[in-house]
């Protein structure tokens, strides 16, 4: 599959990176928002313990099941229409919120997740295909908008819903101000509707990406970070509660984990830029999360740093595997089947991170085996993000 890039004057070049800095920021936010006000949501539509978990693992459930179906619509649409499709159901999912519904809140939370996956699949290929030579700075960029807007909104979400009484419903919608300005910003791109085009059919056999171990080396990088990042926003209070820390604390403290996701964007900007093979790199902050997670299991009186230290890290690692979908793919097509096919694998696994942390933390009573977990998996996470940072590229027929 390959795809013509669109020619742009320096004006229309700097509105696209508006837009797509605009659409990153609604690509996590609306999701794990929901987390700062889930007592109040529990206690307004009187969910049970299952139910309430449900709202956490359905959108990442509509991202793997989304994800694979992204590219097919940019194939038939183009890119610029994809993402205005994304836009548009992101923005239905956030309206729907203010209607007192327990299955509007459910079915509404779908709809965002299968926007956010629209989003988070194409976004890799425009880059790669309208900013080739600048793929590290705009992947850093965008996963920075993407951190600063969820954490600076999760911060926010408390105190705007007691604001005048708004309440919980209002305060997540208000999350649609930001979906609106960006579809607004978007605008401008749906002139250019170029169509990702199939290879003939006898090719697609020789070389489907699922084959490729680069492949799902780069997918399980992402997946296994992914799992690894949803567990500890799902359960970083109760593990912190856990150690004697107060739970105003632990909330300061599951924010920081947020916002410093968003951070490490400023350091791999200019590395990225000088380093072809990023195979250390991507070691080091998996191996970095490993003792950080350890670190809160054994030295919790230091909360403040492995907490900050792993939003780090994850971080990291996040945007060297959103970095390694376009620097080890030829075209943008190629971007669009490899992010389709990490992003399914990946969310499927972070679906299952949460539910599977629970589960052990009911049978074993405690959250060591968790924390033991997390830090095993970012040594494997480690080891595959080691083989995928490798200065080499899939087979052009992939």
């Amino acid at each position: 599959m390959q795809l013509t890039s669109p020619k742009r004057s320096s004006l229309s070049s700097a509105i696209l990176i508006l837009g797509i800095l605009l659409i990153a920021a609604n690509l996590r936010g609306p999701v794990t928002g929901i987390g700062s006000v889930l007592d109040q949501v529990i206690e307004s539509l009187h969910l049970s313990a299952p139910q309430a978990g449900m709202l956490t693992t359905l959108p990442l459930l509509a991202f793997a099941l989304a994800s694979p179906l992204a590219t097919a619509l940019a194939r038939r649409q183009g890119l610029e229409i994809s993402l205005f499709i994304a836009l548009l159901l992101i923005g239905i999912g956030l309206a729907s919120r203010v209607i007192d519904s327990v299955l509007v809140l459910y079915v509404g939370t779908a709809v965002i997740g299968i926007g956010i996956a629209i989003g988070n699949v194409l976004l890799p290929s425009l880059i790669k295909r309208d900013f080739p030579h600048k793929v590290a700075l705009m992947t850093s960029s965008y996963v920075l908008s993407m951190g600063i807007f969820s954490g600076s909104y999760a911060a926010l979400l408390i105190p705007l819903a007691a604001y005048k009484d708004m309440g919980w419903q209002l305060a997540l919608a208000c999350y649609g101000i930001v979906t609106f300005i960006t579809i607004v910003i978007w605008l401008p791109q749906l002139r250019s509707h170029s169509k990702l085009k199939s290879k003939p059919i006898q090719q697609i056999g020789k070389g489907r990406i699922w084959h490729h171990a680069l492949a799902w080396q780069v997918t399980l990088l992402l997946g296994l970070n992914s799992f690894f990042t949803y567990v500890i926003i799902a359960w970083l209070p109760s593990i912190l509660m856990d150690s004697d820390i107060d739970a105003e604390h632990a909330g300061v403290l599951q924010g920081m984990f947020q916002i410093a996701t968003a951070l490490p964007g400023i350091v791999l900007i200019p590395l990225l830029a000088k380093l072809k093979d990023q195979s250390l790199l991507t070691l080091t902050f998996a191996l970095c999360g490993c003792l950080c997670s350890l670190g809160l299991l054994y030295i919790p009186s230091y909360s403040f740093i492995w907490s900050t230290t792993l939003g780090f890290c994850s971080g990291a690692v996040f945007i060297l595997g959103l970095s390694f979908i376009s620097l080890r793919t030829h075209h943008s097509g190629q971007a669009a089947s490899l992010s389709g096919m990490a992003q399914f694998v990946g969310y499927l696994l972070a679906a299952t991170g949460p539910m599977i942390a629970g589960a052990m933390h009911s049978y074993f009573e405690s959250w060591a085996s968790v924390l033991w977990l997390c830090a095993v998996l970012s040594l494997v996470c480690g080891v595959f993000g080691y083989l995928g940072g490798r200065n080499i590229t899939l087979h052009k027929d992939a």
